[in-house]
């Protein structure tokens, strides 16, 4: 978690890791890191003994399911964003295309 929230963060203040690639990296390993501090937090939680539960945590089926469902529609997202055309067409030549545009050439 310190690796992933702390020390990872620092990098894009470096010349060499400013780029966008780097920095899509860099928030996947903070999201990660993220996630981490929140299983620790709930499991620790589940396993002191002024609970109720007295056994060590154990992920139950629904908890799988959660955790893959979320990486799931993460991905679905990712895929869905790379696919979609997001720049095929300039503004200009949407103007163009468009019958009330009064453009000169």
């Amino acid at each position: 978690m310190i690796l992933c929230n702390i020390i990872t963060p620092q990098f894009p203040g470096l010349r060499r890791y400013d780029r966008t690639c780097w920095c899509w990296l860099i928030s996947i390993v903070v999201s990660i890191g993220m996630w981490l501090e929140r299983f620790v937090i709930v499991v620790t939680s589940l396993h002191r003994d002024f609970l109720p539960y007295l056994g060590m945590y154990q992920p139950s089926m629904w908890d799988w399911t959660m955790f893959i469902g979320t990486i799931g529609v993460l991905l679905y997202f990712v895929v869905s964003v790379h696919s979609l055309p997001a720049d095929d067409f300039g503004l200009f030549e949407m103007r163009t295309i468009l019958p009330e545009a009064e453009v000169e050439e």
